[in-house]
């Protein structure tokens, strides 16, 4: 398994029902395929240093985790397909 993080900018305006739902089903993934998550960090709402799809506010969220190459590639398309993320970043972290 490789470490990765991965950073989430919802939109500003969504229900903390929604932002849990959402975490669930990754972090959710996560476990189900074998990996780890080490860390939800939640940075709350910030301004956006530029516009992000008509946005200039975000919902900030950072989850460290552990997972085989292929959870994560699943994760990023399932983030990409999602209408509540406006912007993500997904790296793999040093050990």
């Amino acid at each position: 398994m490789r470490p990765y993080e991965m950073m989430l900018v919802m939109k500003p305006d969504l229900e903390e029902e929604t932002v849990d739902a959402l975490l669930e089903r990754l972090t959710g993934i996560v476990t189900g395929e074998g990996g780890a998550v080490d860390k939800v960090d939640r940075w709350g709402k910030r301004r956006t240093a530029y516009e992000l799809k008509g946005y200039t506010e975000g919902f900030y969220v950072v989850i460290d985790f552990q997972a085989e190459p292929a959870t994560a590639s699943e994760l990023e398309r399932i983030v990409k397909l999602s209408d509540e993320v406006i912007r993500h970043l997904l790296v793999r972290r040093d050990n």
